[in-house]
């Protein structure tokens, strides 16, 4: 029984050998920036796992799947596949001192492609994320008020009344449409531009910008906020929760697995989800 074998020359001119790496690695250890210390990298790395999926998607699906049931695939994909494509991505990027374009050209010229991706990807990750930084921050400067702006609804201009459509909806959903995002009533009409979330777009990248001006060597202190925070966060969201009415039924519902969610088509589907916040989390 004879094996495919893929052509895959120069392999070895295009892979240094650990006598080469050794040798580069003495050449560019005062040229090449480092860490200040083991804990600014373990924090980044943490940083990349933990994000804003464990806080808002992870529990959506896990209460849209079956609690417990949804965490049976989502345990056996993390370790079958996110923490092995994780330690193979530090792997390979240790091993061949590249970036992602890089280290697949490296592997073979036809791989190029997948570090291009890889890197579109991460392009199209960083412009959702920095708009929802934008929404956090326009949320965080109007908290500093005595009474919260969606809390109640605003008055009419005539004074006589609350404004009507925020009667007839509420008042979060009327300050996210209107106040926030003032939205078009159809597709056709895209609106103009909203100054103030203009604004906050822009110091959301400025602040990104400010983290990653200097390599690792800002980035290894802005770790220590960014990477704790999100901790932070589910620490209080874990305290209020528990605190709710109907905390126990949840605390239930996640660690009493239904079966039967996983029969027939359900099963797929679940996989499917299963797999993707596992492609995330790696």
């Amino acid at each position: 029984m004879r094996c495919l074998q893929v052509s895959n020359q120069d392999l070895e001119e295009r892979i240094p050998s650990y006598e080469e790496l050794e040798k580069l690695e003495n050449e560019e250890a005062g040229d090449r920036p480092k860490w200040d210390n083991k804990a600014q990298y373990m924090l980044t790395i943490v940083g990349f796992c933990v994000g804003l999926g464990n806080v808002w998607r992870f529990p959506y699906l896990c209460q849209s799947h079956g609690g417990g049931a949804f965490m049976i695939p989502f345990l056996i994909l993390l370790v079958l596949e996110g923490v092995p494509l994780l330690h193979l991505e530090f792997a390979i990027g240790q091993r061949l001192r590249k970036g992602s374009v890089g280290v697949w050209s490296s592997i073979h010229p036809y791989l190029t492609g997948i570090g291009i991706g890889s890197m579109c990807v991460s392009f199209l990750v960083s412009l959702y994320y920095n708009t929802i930084m934008a929404w956090v921050m326009w949320y965080f400067f109007n908290s500093f008020q005595e009474t919260l702006p969606w809390s109640q609804c605003p008055v009419n201009a005539n004074m006589t009344g609350l404004v009507s459509e925020c009667e007839r909806s509420s008042p979060v959903d009327y300050y996210w449409y209107r106040e926030t995002l003032n939205t078009t009533p159809d597709i056709d009409n895209t609106g103009g531009l909203q100054w103030w979330m203009v604004l906050c777009h822009v110091s959301a990248w400025a602040l990104l910008f400010i983290c990653i001006s200097r390599g690792i060597e800002t980035t290894g202190k802005a770790v220590y906020i960014t990477s704790t925070l999100p901790y932070v966060v589910l620490t209080i969201f874990l305290i209020r929760g528990l605190t709710l009415k109907g905390s126990v039924n949840g605390v239930k519902f996640l660690f009493t697995p239904d079966v039967s969610s996983l029969h027939y088509y359900h099963r797929t589907k679940v996989f499917i989800q299963s797999i993707w916040y596992c492609h995330n989390y790696e």
